[in-house]
């Protein structure tokens, strides 16, 4: 695959996304509209599976005193009851610490506002690149490139990169991703990744891009 194949590549990949369920990340956006909830929801789904992180976002926004769960929900609760909402997801208790610490960060260093950059956003507790590149791109919905395992391992599989780490593959296709692809590549390769293109035994027959693959 090279950059002239990504508009034909993100078509298929756009068709496949829509055949299967959305990513979590992307149905709390469109059931909150709010970026923090966003925000708390990726940090919860980090190393979780989707079915999880589903019922650890339910149990964890049902303790919100308004409509949409807000940082002094998370101030009125205890870390022990963080934890005991959000598990099993992985590593509970480490993300239950940062989410208690997640409120004061923000009026502390940016005044109670959630900030719109990535670089800003990693200054918050138990967010890194990719927590904060979807959060720009799925709660803020502006240009952002999030890049998980799904979205290194399939570009890399496609030939239309070739990187060693994630940040490697994040820095490489922001040169070379139109950014009008920027904000739904990680949704649909994520999609792709879970259903299809797996780090083992994927399932070549009948996909969609295998012209454009160098798995044999």
């Amino acid at each position: 695959m090279t950059v002239k194949d990504i508009p034909q590549v993100d078509k298929a990949l756009k068709r496949e996304f829509k055949a299967h369920s959305a990513p979590i990340i992307e149905l709390i956006e469109a059931q909150t509209h709010d970026p923090f909830c966003v925000l708390v929801g990726t940090i919860l789904s980090a190393r979780t599976k989707d079915q999880c992180t589903s019922g650890a976002v339910r149990r964890l926004f049902a303790e919100a005193k308004g409509e949409v769960f807000r940082p002094e929900d998370l101030d009125r609760l205890g870390q022990d009851e963080i934890e005991r909402l959000i598990y099993p997801v992985g590593f509970y208790r480490d993300k239950a610490r940062h989410l208690k610490a997640l409120p004061s960060a923000i009026r502390e260093k940016f005044g109670g506002v959630l900030p719109k950059t990535v670089e800003e956003l990693c200054e918050l507790p138990g967010v890194g690149r990719k927590t904060a590149n979807l959060t720009v791109a799925v709660g803020f919905d502006l240009p952002a490139i999030c890049v998980d395992v799904h979205v290194h391992r399939i570009c890399n599989r496609l030939g239309l990169i070739k990187t060693k780490t994630p940040l490697e593959t994040e820095m490489t296709l922001r040169r070379i991703l139109p950014v009008k692809y920027w904000k739904t590549w990680n949704s649909h390769l994520v999609s792709f990744g879970q259903t299809r293109c797996a780090p083992l035994r994927p399932k070549c027959e009948g996909c969609p891009i295998r012209q454009y693959c160098l798995v044999p």
